[in-house]
């Protein structure tokens, strides 16, 4: 959280501080002592917004205020933000036509929120005899989905299971304009 790394009052090391103002107003270069004058003055806090700034930049606030609008601003950044996940689908080498349909529905459904899918492709039995079938089924998935999605890197083998991660973000396809 920012509020932790800043100084008010009696904290503030440097000698002299550009001074803001309650209303935003430059009052100007002031020394310590005199910004804190002006900060009691007013019945305010003068605080250290800027310290890299040279001189600091401190501007004249109430600081409960302050710290309160920080964590407002933080949460409400929270909110807007969105969380990716990954969402698994799972195939196996022989899933059938229809089936396939409607899990690449799904996947689109889930790259259009804006969230990762892996494909798993999931081998028993005598099955394993056979992993290409396997990879021809997610490759298909892939194609389907390369319009909305991109792998993130190429599938791979993990024990029974072939594994691909897809990431929103299509490959845009080139069009010929007789150029």
């Amino acid at each position: 959280m920012e509020t932790l790394n800043l100084r008010i009052n009696r904290e503030i090391r440097a000698p002299k501080v550009r001074v803001i103002d309650k209303d935003g107003g430059q009052v100007g270069v002031l020394t310590l002592a005199e910004a804190l004058d002006k900060a009691e003055s007013s019945g305010l806090d003068l605080v250290e917004i800027a310290p890299s700034a040279d001189p600091p930049v401190c501007k004249i606030i109430d600081f409960g205020k302050y710290r309160y609008q920080l964590t407002k601003k933080e949460k409400e950044q929270k909110k807007t933000q969105h969380q990716v996940k990954v969402k698994e689908i799972k195939l196996k080498p022989n899933t059938d036509e229809h089936d396939l349909v409607t899990k690449i529905k799904h996947a689109k459904e889930f790259i259009a929120k804006g969230n990762k899918v892996r494909l798993t492709c999931v081998f028993r039995g005598r099955e394993m005899m056979h992993p290409e079938f396997g990879q021809r089924v997610v490759r298909r998935v892939c194609d389907d989905l390369a319009d909305v999605a991109t792998p993130e890197s190429p599938a791979k083998m993990l024990g029974r299971a072939l594994s691909v991660v897809l990431a929103p973000g299509g490959v845009k396809k080139k069009t010929n304009n007789g150029v």
